[in-house]
């Protein structure tokens, strides 16, 4: 046992600026539905380079908006990597849509051009229409976008990217495609302006992601007929002033005699849902987006000596497989661990790890594992996924860490399995 402060995988970053942001909305006169919101939705879609951006509850709802506002149901499939969170997967479902897991590289836990490409080959053969592409940034890492984006074009589908792991991380593919930064940068969030079937990026500010809104998500997209079915989708389905192109369906109803749009009407286009972000949240995450570099900055300074302090260690332990193609903000330190060759099974490492002070994590237990999915289709041959976990740990990452707590992690890490 140990008398420091218990060390969790992961923890939310609040400081005072961040409480008078959130006191001054109570003192305010909205709490939901106010001027918080819109400003959060202004800077995030500056901040990731996108035209808009759409705030809602969670990064689940934003996966839910993502796939409806697409237009996918019934008949069609989304592919989705194995090693996500279920919420990937199950939200295509809640659209109607079958689910092609796709296999990831063992090491880096990411879908490739080749896996998305298998997913899509195993669909057909179930007779599913595929209608996108859902690539997980795991951990603060991108997956191969140039080329996802390549195959997503040529095969008209479209790209949802999960970012729950991702806000701040920069894609480096490179190459002369529209919406790249000079020396062919991208944001994570700026989406892919050449996948004409759309393309929209969820972002998630869960309290252990690198900002936090305590419970929040947000949808970016560049098509402005897209977000409006977004937005319009987070709230009932429901518009108050005609979209661009359009007309009230009820111009009687919806305007005087003048012409002006009566102030208490709406419409309502198509059943939505309640998705909306309250003004509470939205101000936590405002403040927090403020210092977002800091956060990325500090995080790979962490990961930088976890990389030192762990190469002793190998082959027994390894930190994450880098990935050359972007510059990643880190939300996981999911290291690779052989805990056979270490003869000590993960449960036990785990139990020995918090005996110590240290908290730790296993992301994921592949999707296509669950017991929905394994009645659903079967038991899936997906390798990679099963590989990668098999051995994986998430050690502690998070700013507030001090550059020490790093090597109490790993000579506590060290300790345990030897």
């Amino acid at each position: 046992m140990t008398n420091l402060p218990f060390l969790p995988y992961g923890r939310q970053s609040v400081e005072e600026e961040d409480i008078a942001a959130v006191a001054a909305v109570l003192r305010g006169d909205w709490l939901t539905q106010g001027p918080a919101v819109a400003a959060f939705e202004r800077a995030l879609a500056a901040r990731v380079g996108a035209a808009e951006a759409v705030a809602c509850a969670n990064a689940t709802a934003a996966l839910r908006l993502a796939y409806t506002a697409l237009g996918i149901g019934p008949g069609d499939a989304v592919v989705v990597p194995s090693n996500t969170f279920l919420a990937t997967a199950s939200a295509a479902r809640h659209a109607g849509a079958e689910v092609a897991f796709a296999d990831v590289d063992p090491d880096s836990g990411l879908m490739g051009v080749a896996e998305a490409e298998a997913a899509i080959a195993r669909a057909a053969k179930a007779g599913w229409r595929v209608r996108a592409l859902a690539p997980v940034h795991y951990a603060g890492q991108t997956a191969q976008m140039a080329g996802l984006a390549a195959l997503a074009r040529a095969e008209g589908l479209a790209l949802v990217e999960d970012a729950a792991h991702a806000i701040g991380t920069v894609d480096l593919s490179g190459g002369d495609l529209p919406g790249m930064m000079d020396g062919g940068e991208r944001p994570v969030g700026a989406g892919w302006r050449e996948v004409e079937a759309g393309s929209l990026t969820v972002f998630s500010f869960h309290p252990v992601k690198t900002i936090a809104a305590g419970e929040g998500g947000a949808v970016t997209g560049n098509d402005p007929a897209l977000m409006a079915r977004v937005r319009r989708l987070c709230n009932h389905g429901m518009r108050r002033t005609p979209e661009p192109g359009e007309g009230f369906a009820d111009p009687d109803a919806a305007l005087d005699a003048e012409g002006n749009a009566n102030p208490w009407y709406y419409e309502m286009a198509e059943p939505g849902f309640n998705h909306r972000l309250s003004d509470i949240h939205a101000a936590l995450v405002l403040s927090q987006l403020g210092r977002l570099d800091r956060f990325v900055e500090r995080r790979a300074r962490l990961m930088a000596l976890y990389a030192d302090r762990l190469a002793p260690l190998a082959p027994l332990v390894r930190p994450p497989a880098l990935v050359p193609w972007c510059r990643p903000a880190w939300h996981l330190c999911a290291a690779r661990i052989d805990f056979d060759a270490a003869r000590r099974p993960r449960s036990a490492v785990m139990a020995g790890l918090r005996a110590l002070g240290v908290g730790t994590q296993v992301h994921y237990i592949p999707v296509h594992r669950q017991p929905y999915w394994r009645r659903r289709y079967g038991d899936l041959a997906l390798p990679g996924a099963m590989n990668h976990y098999a051995h994986t740990l998430s050690l502690p990452l998070f700013p507030a860490m001090a550059d020490g707590d790093v090597e109490r992690v790993a000579a506590a890490l060290e300790r345990v399995l030897s």
